[in-house]
């Protein structure tokens, strides 16, 4: 399986904000931190203000922040949310699916059992499980500044 670009994009917004919580951060910011495109990082904070995961303020000294805790947010409920309207395979997409092998193919059993048991896994897992204790993500999301602050660095 392989997680769509928006999926990956709003996990690594979340990780960026839940390790710099309670600060609010730019859009801007968290794009190049995440070595993404501007346009498709606030495609995703869109998304995600509108689910309830971020709060966005606009306008000077505005910004984005988790809009609960990081252990109140699943990673599996992040990415069903933004891989439900993928289905991993034709056949999985009852209203698209033209597969002649449907009746009487087995694979369809068998990628919904392997899918049930990849988000069963994500399910047990929340944001703060991907931060806490991870200094060196922790060090990635630092501000410029703060980094050519800190002895030891470039």
């Amino acid at each position: 399986m392989r997680l769509t670009l928006r999926t990956n994009l709003a996990m690594r917004t979340l990780m960026h904000c839940a390790s710099r919580a309670p600060d609010t951060l730019r859009t801007l910011d968290v794009a190049q931190a995440c070595n993404a495109s501007f346009h498709h990082v606030a495609q995703v904070v869109n998304q995600l203000e509108s689910n309830g995961y971020l709060n966005t303020t606009r306008g000077r000294g505005g910004g984005i922040a988790l809009a609960s805790a990081p252990h109140e947010i699943g990673v599996g409920q992040v990415v069903r949310l933004f891989e439900a309207d993928l289905p991993f395979a034709e056949c999985l997409d009852s209203a698209r699916n033209t597969c002649p092998l449907t009746g009487a193919c087995r694979l369809k059993g068998m990628l919904c059992e392997a899918l049930g048991a990849f988000y069963a896994t994500l399910d047990r897992y929340t944001v703060a499980d991907l931060i806490d204790g991870n200094d060196a993500l922790t060090r990635i999301f630092l501000p410029e500044e703060t980094m050519a602050e800190s002895p030891g660095t470039c």
